[in-house]
């Protein structure tokens, strides 16, 4: 029950709003951005991800980052960016775009994101952090809801 729950947090944290099915020329640009990333080029991301999000009205409160570290986090991924884009997977950016349209950027960039977003989770801090949610839940009425 505690890996089903742990399952079921990562994947809210990571859901993605597109539904659209991915063609050929964005699964090659997926898998390629992913193996000509390196787990330092996924920790900037996740950290840019983050430094997004901390904007957010909802958790300005709790994660207030400093203007100098948010430019920093823009211009590592925008160079992190450009350098997949443009080298590393330049012709396969080239070939979905052309074929599958811009939006096969972003849901290769979405894998990306996912892939680098597991690597975080699989953190034992994070997983120590996710796992004080436990005792807010009631495993006994979750487990009778499965029978």
């Amino acid at each position: 029950m505690k890996q089903l729950f742990k399952a079921t947090i990562a994947a809210v944290v990571l859901a993605q709003a597109s539904f659209a099915q991915a063609g050929i020329y964005t699964d090659q640009l997926s898998q390629c951005l992913v193996e000509s990333t390196t787990v330092e080029d996924r920790n900037k991301l996740v950290t840019w991800m983050f430094v997004a999000i901390s904007s957010h009205p909802a958790v300005q409160h709790i994660a207030t980052v400093k203007d100098e570290d948010r430019e920093q986090a823009n211009a590592s991924m925008g160079r992190l960016m450009m350098q997949l884009m443009t080298e590393s997977c330049g012709e396969h950016t080239k070939k979905a775009i052309k074929y599958e349209g811009n939006a096969a950027v972003e849901a290769a960039f979405s894998v990306l994101g996912q892939v680098a977003g597991r690597e975080i989770f699989a953190s034992p801090q994070v997983a120590a952090s996710l796992s004080g949610l436990e005792k807010h839940v009631d495993a006994t009425k979750l487990e009778a809801l499965l029978k």
